[in-house]
């Protein structure tokens, strides 16, 4: 069968400028349906969700998945499933229809795919029901579902329970899943799929793409698993790899900061196979935006099966950092050799305060770009009768940003010293102590003119 699945995932949407994430690699691989034949159930979403394009686009795929099927089975486009192979049709929306048993015969299963309308709810459980009942357990074929869906299951029994009994009889399940107008919850579709889930589980948001889906997982089918797989991954250069962790399968070595090979010697020769690859990587560019997590991936192998990955994206939010305070400036000095200890005159240090540092920062919402903030900071003491003393008041401004768009702007290291002689939370010295900070944040700039009008009396 070749390679059956590939995929590539990243653990979250949205990280902060200097934010890692963790990028999965996922193949799985399988003998020649040739000599390892192969019963196959195509199960397939008619909710009402499904009704017009979306409905369309998935005959489409499907039909192309089994005039693929057709011709790994015996070397051409016949019309009949060959080797001992055989497929069905399952469909679904309320309640699940076997459109029909596991026949050979092309034209009556893309007759059965032609068939279906669009309408009604949404039942997975009873679709994996009807389509588990499809497979003979006598049979030797090789057991495969593929569960295609537009939406969160709305009726019927949960569905993990029925997907789990199937996986426990040997079916190998993967699940396609096109966001539809309802949603999807792509974690129930992980949960359903047979392990890992990175290989097992494809997800669209356009219709348009599901002719390309179905056959991609049906064009590697005549190839007897891979061997020889090299896989050489380049992230985005904004990013760099700080770990790799041990593939399942194979060997991964870094070759430099932003790029890694992954070989891998067989997968799939025998039986159906994965092979999983986890990677950490961290943002190193200094704009924010939504940025593809690798400039480049290519794959090889001895059988030239043809694999694409997915190119994921991820959201990087980059602060504007603003310190309107200095820190003191550090005095550098040296221990030298096999000295225990050094002697050293760091100069003079004024005290300013005796007391406590307190240093805060604050985030100033929805800055517009040319456009100087005006903020204040105060901060009181609240003693034990929760009457408040104030402990100080600070004002700055905040120069404009020239980014395209309003953005949020972090101000860092307000500092307030409180001296410990007006403590007033009635502790022991170096006690407790409680505070109330305030900020107020103001636009300086504004484009508003007062109209200037003239009087003029008769």
């Amino acid at each position: 069968m070749g390679v059956t699945n590939s995929n590539k995932v990243i653990d979250t949407d949205r990280i902060t400028c200097d934010g890692t994430l963790r990028v999965t690699l996922a193949l799985t691989a399988a003998p020649d349906i040739v000599s390892n034949p192969t019963d196959i159930v195509l199960i397939l979403d008619r909710s009402g969700s499904m009704n017009g394009s979306p409905l369309a686009d998935l005959k489409l795929g499907a039909k192309t998945f089994i005039d693929l099927i057709d011709e790994a089975t015996d070397g051409s486009r016949d019309g009949q499933i060959g080797s001992g192979s055989r497929m069905g049709i399952v469909s679904f929306a309320n309640t699940a229809t076997a459109d029909t048993q596991l026949i050979t015969s092309v034209d009556a299963l893309k007759d059965a795919v032609d068939g279906l309308s669009a309408g009604s709810s949404t039942n997975h459980a009873d679709a994996f029901a009807k389509a588990t009942q499809l497979f003979d357990p006598a049979s030797s074929n090789a057991k495969v579902m593929i569960m295609f869906t537009d939406g969160n299951t709305t009726t019927g029994a949960p569905p993990a329970p029925v997907a789990a009994a199937a996986r426990a009889q040997g079916i190998i399940i993967y699940c396609i899943g096109l966001i539809g107008s309802d949603g999807l919850d792509v974690s129930a579709l992980n949960n359903w799929a047979t392990d890992p889930d990175a290989s097992h589980v494809a997800v669209t948001p356009d219709a348009a793409d599901l002719e390309d889906l179905f056959a991609e997982l049906a064009a590697n089918i005549s190839k007897p698993g891979a061997t020889d797989i090299v896989i050489d991954e380049i992230v985005n250069p904004d990013f760099v790899i700080t770990s790799i962790q041990s593939p399942t399968k194979g060997s991964a070595t870094m070759v430099d900061a932003r790029s890694l090979r992954w070989n891998i010697p067989q997968l799939g020769v025998t039986s159906s196979e994965s092979a999983v690859l986890e990677f950490l990587i961290r943002h190193v560019g200094q704009q924010p935006g939504t940025k593809l997590v690798n400039q480049s991936i290519t794959y090889s192998d001895r059988e030239g099966n043809i694999v694409s990955f997915p190119k994921p994206a991820v959201s990087v939010a980059c602060d504007i950092v603003i310190r309107p305070e200095k820190c003191p400036e550090p005095v550098d000095l040296v221990v030298e050799g096999c000295d225990d200890s050094v002697l050293v005159d760091l100069g003079d240090v004024y005290l300013e305060s005796q007391g406590r540092i307190i240093q805060m920062d604050v985030t100033i919402k929805n800055v517009c770009p040319g456009k100087r903030v005006a903020l204040a900071a105060t901060l009181t003491e609240v003693d034990q009768e929760g009457v408040e003393h104030q402990r100080g008041m600070k004002a700055m401004t905040i120069p404009a940003h020239s980014s395209p768009m309003c953005r949020d702007v972090l101000v860092k290291c307000i500092k307030f010293v409180v001296p410990e002689d007006l403590n007033v939370s009635g502790g022991a010295m170096c006690g407790p102590r409680r505070f109330k900070a305030r900020f107020l944040a103001n636009n300086v700039d504004t484009d508003y003119r007062c109209c200037e009008s003239v009087i003029t009396i008769a």
